[in-house]
């Protein structure tokens, strides 16, 4: 196993604070196309990945930050990596497989580690509006997926998702 080398490294604040993405300075991306789906709404802030589109930078991984009101959720959908989700605050119904039959509750702070290729979505289950935090592995976490259920839902609302 390597180790990392101790160094003189010390950057100064301005380079340090050029690699922080303030909360309120972040702008919420509309690139989820099916947020448009009735029971989708939700705000997506992207922090982590391929700039311009991700304010920071970042190296085999993606980070989001989403907020959702009380029953509003994440349809169904799939990527090519690892997906973890954590409950930042509320609570969050995590379902699973191929209908999103499988499921279970996170609350605040709770973490769960979705494998490659698997069906995922999330709902607040909570009271009251919540952020859940999303990280994608790899380099290019791919296109998102949908099954055809979750297509046929958005189509029905004039909602086109890509691919297929």
């Amino acid at each position: 196993m390597a180790t990392a080398p101790i160094t003189d490294a010390n950057p100064a604040l301005a380079e340090m604070e050029a690699r922080v993405a303030r909360f309120t300075a972040l702008q919420p991306t509309d690139d989820y196309v099916d947020a448009a789906i009735p029971g989708c709404e939700r705000t997506t802030y992207r922090v982590l990945g391929t700039p311009p589109a991700a304010p920071l930078a970042a190296e085999g991984f993606h980070l989001n930050i989403v907020r959702c009101e009380p029953g509003q959720s994440a349809p169904l959908h799939n990527h090519l990596t690892q997906e973890v989700f954590v409950a930042l605050s509320g609570r969050w119904e995590i379902f699973w497989g191929p209908a999103g039959e499988r499921s279970l509750v996170l609350e605040t702070w709770d973490t769960i580690s979705v494998p490659p290729g698997v069906s995922r979505g999330f709902r607040n289950v909570g009271g009251e509006a919540a952020y859940l935090m999303g990280m994608a592995s790899g380099r290019d976490p791919g296109q998102i997926n949908w099954p055809p259920q979750v297509r046929a839902a958005a189509a029905a609302v004039g909602v086109s998702l890509p691919g297929g």
